[in-house]
């Protein structure tokens, strides 16, 4: 079966600058799977961000939302990747916190 996954990932840097960060992380994300078998997909509508990965027949969309303390993302899984749904939200929270610390 299908899962969602959703995670909130506290910052301390203003909705602006995380938002600046998170656009600059998918940035780096897109450029990495050029030409590579993930075909990657993002749209901003203001402070909120859909965005969908697609890789081996599989689909994974997702969106965000950036706000003045915290970021909500919310990760749409496929049945094949359910079973590593904890996994996968102990990575996104890792990799989130990593990218929204203040430097």
């Amino acid at each position: 079966m299908a899962e969602t996954i959703k995670v909130d990932i506290p910052h301390k840097l203003g909705r602006a600058s995380a938002r600046a960060r998170i656009d600059e992380g998918f940035g780096r994300l897109r450029q990495e799977m050029l030409g590579g078998m993930v075909k990657f997909e993002d749209t901003w509508d203001g402070d909120h961000l859909d965005f969908k990965a697609r890789v081996m027949g599989q689909t994974v969309t997702g969106r965000l939302d950036v706000m003045d303390e915290a970021v909500h993302v919310e990760v749409d899984l496929p049945m094949m990747l359910a079973a590593l749904a904890d996994k996968i939200k102990g990575k996104l929270r890792k990799q989130g916190q990593i990218l929204l610390e203040k430097k």
